[in-house]
């Protein structure tokens, strides 16, 4: 065991010393991989050391390194050795963390660094929550306790509202508990990507006069696409006199209440009903850690408490949280213990300071690409998200979408970096996410540099054709 274990020990050390010498991206086509893991289960057990480098070269050589210092798709997954190490921890003594009686130090810990994200983000002290395994089971649990306090069991005439640059996840749980698509209002963004609040009371207004009940209103806390922020504030506000549910989708964004520029762009945050964050992004843990704050923690248990009779004895015992109360999930893993030691071993400080070079790096690629003539910034640097796309002067604004798409295929081809792209007004734009703190600001010129010379190539291929 001790051997196996400080040789898995030395794979993850030398991987951390040489990711930046690696390719972002590395992957083969599907007959490939089927070709080397597609077999039946084998009735003898096989060498460790052929497993562990099989492991090392087949598996971990044909992935994509989210916490590479030049992964900028997405949101990128910086994590962290410490919180590894938690996790490993977590799985070796295989902590059930769903009923306080099999964990009550687990379900202490999750409650302490639940309260700690409660008061980063101000929520109240009646406020808690439950660790998931990230934004979409985030949202999906707010959702529910959000349809439960308002609507009870009848929901059939009820209606949510979310802007169009609303994370897929609001209407995927939207869908799970039953609301059908005509429920759903999504409201147009501003110039900025921001819902529009005048026109969302307008829509809440028209709703309740037509009988319907609005009874929802999701606002973002950083976009995906942009790091837009809604008017928080304003929705606050109309909720309340509506007296709707307000939700808020932090998964991206939230973290940055770390930092005073967090806290004046997130500024209306602690005024939500229920609060989704995503520690496996801006608070650089291992996947998967999600977790949903609701400003009255008895409304989950409302929400998702089940007594089986099996559990009845186990899940009375001693005074503990059974967290399997706050959520859909009995059979839960030790999420909590990553987070509690990083923050821990680390402190708050070291985070708000990697929570502020993700946001100056932002701002450093957004004055890279202003410097070159060729490069059209489409949303300025906001929540550490920049886009941007290659606009040459003779290209007429037709093809200018398929030149971008083309770009950011040729650079997932090379490896160097990782950049995809979104659509912002039916424009194709290049994104980079710059939350990972090990991202120097020359891996950011370099990507940069590199997409210039694989926007040339491209553009003389076209030219050519």
């Amino acid at each position: 065991m001790r051997d196996l274990g400080y040789r898995v020990i030395d794979m993850l050390v030398e991987h951390t010393r040489d990711l930046r010498q690696k390719p972002v991206t590395q992957s083969r086509d599907k007959a490939t991989l089927t070709s080397l893991f597609g077999e039946p289960p084998p009735e003898v057990g096989e060498d460790l050391d052929a497993l562990l480098k099989t492991a090392n070269e087949g598996i971990f050589g044909n992935v994509m390194y989210v916490n590479h210092p030049r992964f900028f798709a997405f949101a990128p997954g910086p994590s962290n050795f410490v919180s590894a190490m938690a996790d490993a921890l977590a799985s070796g003594f295989n902590v059930f963390s769903g009923i306080s009686l099999e964990g009550s130090a687990a379900a202490q810990i999750e409650e302490t660094v639940i309260d700690w994200l409660r008061q980063i983000c101000g929520l109240p002290e009646s406020a808690g929550g439950v660790l998931v395994s990230g934004g979409s089971m985030a949202n999906l649990t707010a959702l529910a306790a959000a349809r439960k306090a308002a609507l009870g069991d009848e929901w059939h005439n009820a209606t949510i509202y979310f802007s169009d640059q609303t994370h897929s996840s609001i209407a995927r749980a939207a869908s799970i508990l039953g609301f059908r698509a005509k429920q759903l209002r999504r409201i147009p963004s501003d110039e900025g990507f921001r819902i529009q609040s005048d026109l969302l009371r307008r829509t809440v207004g028209r709703d309740r006069r037509d009988g319907l009940h609005p009874f929802c209103v999701v606002a973002n806390a950083g976009t995906i696409n942009t790091g837009a922020v809604d008017p928080l504030a304003d929705i606050a506000s109309l909720c309340k006199d509506e007296r709707m549910w307000f939700h808020i989708d932090g998964a991206f964004g939230a973290p940055a209440m770390l930092t005073e520029e967090g806290r004046a762009l997130l500024w209306g945050l602690e005024r939500a009903d229920s609060l989704s964050l995503d520690p496996h992004k801006w608070l650089f843990q291992p996947f998967d850690i999600g977790c949903v704050l609701v400003r009255d923690r008895g409304r989950l248990k409302e929400t998702f408490q089940v007594l089986p009779e099996y559990l009845e004895v186990a899940m009375s015992a001693g005074d503990g949280i059974n967290f399997c109360d706050f959520g859909p999930e009995l059979t839960r893993r030790f999420r909590a213990l990553k987070l509690w030691m990083s923050i821990k071993a680390f402190g708050l400080e070291s985070f708000r300071r990697a929570v502020e070079v993700g946001l100056e790096n932002a701002r450093f690629a957004e004055s890279q690409l202003r410097a070159h003539d060729c490069w059209e910034i489409l949303t300025p640097a906001n929540l550490g998200v920049v886009t941007f796309r290659y606009q040459p002067r003779d290209l007429p604004e037709s093809e200018l979408n398929n030149l971008n798409l083309s770009i950011c295929r040729r650079c997932l081809s090379t490896g160097f970096s990782m950049v995809m792209t979104t659509e912002l007004r039916n424009k194709t734009a290049l994104r980079l996410c710059t939350i990972n703190p090990r991202t120097t600001k020359e891996d950011i010129s370099e990507t940069i540099r590199h997409l210039e010379r694989d926007a040339i190539s491209v553009t003389h291929a076209l030219a050519t054709c």
